[in-house]
C-alpha cells in the first residue's frame, strides 16, 4: 500500500464545562451549536473511533487499520495490540473540569478488566490570567483524609493548585487526581482509554445530579484507584532551534508517548524522518504536509492525523 498522512474524522463531546474556544480560537468549522468541550482528534476509543477521510483507506476506522496493518502503521518497535495506542484531544475548559482520575496500567488490569490505564499530558494553548489546575494531592494527605474531603467537595483542602499559562505542559500519570479550568484551552495526549472515576455530584455530560448510591460507589472506586505519590508540575519544555526559525520543543516524554511542539519557519520547509507513527496536530497558521509522493493541500488550524514513517515528511508554511 502507498502509505500517506491519514486525515481523520473527529468525535465531538458537548460536556457542560465547554465553550466556543475550539471554534473561535482554533478556527474549527462544522461544530454543533452550543458548548463544545472536547474534539477527539485521533481516537480509537470504543464507540468513538476516528475514520479516514480520504485516500485508499477512506472510510476505514483507525481500529481496522491497526488490526490489519499494525507494523505498517505503528512501526516495527511498538508491540501490536487491538487498539491504536494513543488518543489526542482539544479540550475547552471554559468551566472547571470535574475532579477525577484515570487508573494506571496495573490498576486498570486489576479492577477495570482493561489492558491498560490512562496516563496523559496537557499542553496549554490559552489560559486566562490567574488560571489554575488541581493536580495531585498535598504532602501528608492519606486515604482517610481524602475520604473525608471528597464528600465535602473540599478539594483545595487536599489537592495541589498550580498556576498554568499558555506554553506550559503538565504530565499526569495514571492514578493522579486532577482537574483544570475555568478559561483554559489545552491540547491533550493520552493512552487510548476512557476509564475514569469522578468525585463530583453532577455529571459532566449534562449537569444532572448523580444519585447518592452511585456517587458513593464511585468515590470508593476512585479511592481504590488513587495513587498518592504523583505530584506533577507544569513546565515550558526544552527548546532547540533547527534553523530557518524552526524551533523544536520537547514538552514531555515517557514510556507511553512523547509530546513535542514544532514552530515552523517562514522561508523554507523543514523535513523530518521517523520510523514509528507520528500524530500531527496543527493549532496555528495553515501548513502543507508532504510525505513521499503525497502532498496535502494547505491545512486549516484544525488539521489532524497520523503519518507513517520510513520516509521524510516535509512541512512548509503557506503565505
Amino acid at each position: 500500500m502507498d502509505w500517506h498522512p491519514l486525515r481523520l474524522t473527529t468525535p465531538v463531546k458537548q460536556h457542560v464545562f465547554g465553550g466556543r474556544a475550539i471554534a473561535e480560537r482554533l478556527g474549527r468549522t462544522g461544530l454543533p451549536d452550543g458548548p463544545v468541550a472536547e474534539t477527539w482528534e485521533v481516537s480509537d476509543v470504543e464507540g468513538d473511533a476516528s475514520t479516514v477521510l480520504d485516500g485508499p483507506l477512506a472510510g476505514r476506522t483507525l481500529r481496522q487499520i491497526t488490526a490489519e496493518h499494525p507494523v505498517e502503521l505503528l512501526g516495527p518497535r511498538l508491540p501490536p495490540g487491538p487498539r491504536f495506542p494513543l488518543l489526542t484531544k482539544f479540550i475547552d475548559g471554559r468551566g472547571a473540569l470535574p475532579v477525577h482520575l484515570h487508573a494506571d496500567d496495573a490498576t486498570a488490569r486489576r479492577l477495570e478488566g482493561e489492558p491498560h490505564g490512562k496516563t496523559e499530558a496537557w499542553h496549554v494553548l490559552d489560559a486566562a490570567p490567574g488560571a489554575t489546575a488541581l493536580v495531585g494531592v498535598r504532602p501528608g494527605v492519606d486515604r482517610e483524609i481524602l475520604h473525608r474531603a471528597l464528600p465535602a467537595q473540599d478539594f483545595d483542602a487536599v489537592m495541589r493548585r498550580l498556576p498554568v499559562r499558555a506554553g506550559q505542559t503538565v504530565h499526569v500519570p495514571g492514578g493522579t487526581l486532577h482537574s483544570f479550568g475555568p478559561d483554559t484551552l489545552v491540547y491533550e495526549i493520552e493512552q487510548t482509554s476512557d476509564i475514569q472515576q469522578h468525585a463530583m455530584r453532577r455529571r459532566m455530560e449534562d449537569g444532572s445530579p448523580v444519585p447518592d448510591h452511585e456517587w458513593h460507589a464511585g468515590l470508593d472506586r476512585l479511592l481504590d484507584e488513587w495513587r498518592p505519590g504523583h505530584r506533577p508540575e507544569s513546565h515550558p519544555g526544552l527548546s532547540v532551534r533547527q534553523g530557518d526559525g524552526v524551533v523544536r520543543t520537547v514538552l514531555c516524554a515517557g514510556p507511553h508517548f512523547a509530546l513535542e511542539r514544532w514552530c515552523a519557519g517562514t522561508a523554507a520547509p523543514w523535513s523530518y524522518r521517523f520510523s514509528t507513527v507520528r500524530i500531527l496536530t496543527n493549532a496555528d497558521a495553515p501548513v502543507t504536509v508532504t510525505a513521499g509522493a503525497t502532498e496535502r493541500p494547505p491545512s486549516p488550524p484544525s488539521v489532524r492525523g497520523s503519518a507513517r514513517g520510513n520516509r521524510p515528511v516535509t512541512i512548509g508554511t503557506d503565505p
